[in-house]
């Protein structure tokens, strides 16, 4: 359960990421509810990730956590805010992802 957890965890990451994004694009009014929905998301994140490391190991939930967010927020970058796509990028993209499934089939927990 708490894999899932942090998982889902890792999704609110980002979702801060983009919404940061989308702040940078907006103004007024606007700007600043994508701001809420930032702080909004990155307090989820954090007290996702506060209780899946209850019973997992810290140096394995906080590099997944972070290696889900980093590879979520290039995917978003890639196909919501049009960022390059290129074969370098992909390949490391694909050398995290595949890091993190490592993690978590090596860990206890």
């Amino acid at each position: 359960m708490n894999w899932i957890i942090l998982i889902i965890a890792g999704l609110f990451e980002v979702a801060f990421a983009f919404c940061l994004g989308k702040a940078k694009e907006t103004s007024g009014v606007e700007m600043y509810w994508w701001y809420a929905g930032f702080l909004a998301a990155l307090t989820l994140s954090m007290a996702l990730l506060m209780k899946a490391t209850q019973t997992l190991p810290i140096g394995t939930a906080y590099a997944v956590w972070t290696g889900i967010g980093a590879a979520g927020t290039v995917l978003v970058g890639i196909l919501v805010f049009k960022e390059p796509a290129t074969f370098l990028r992909l390949f490391f993209l694909s050398t995290l992802i595949l890091s993190i499934a490592g993690l978590k089939m090596v860990s206890q927990g």
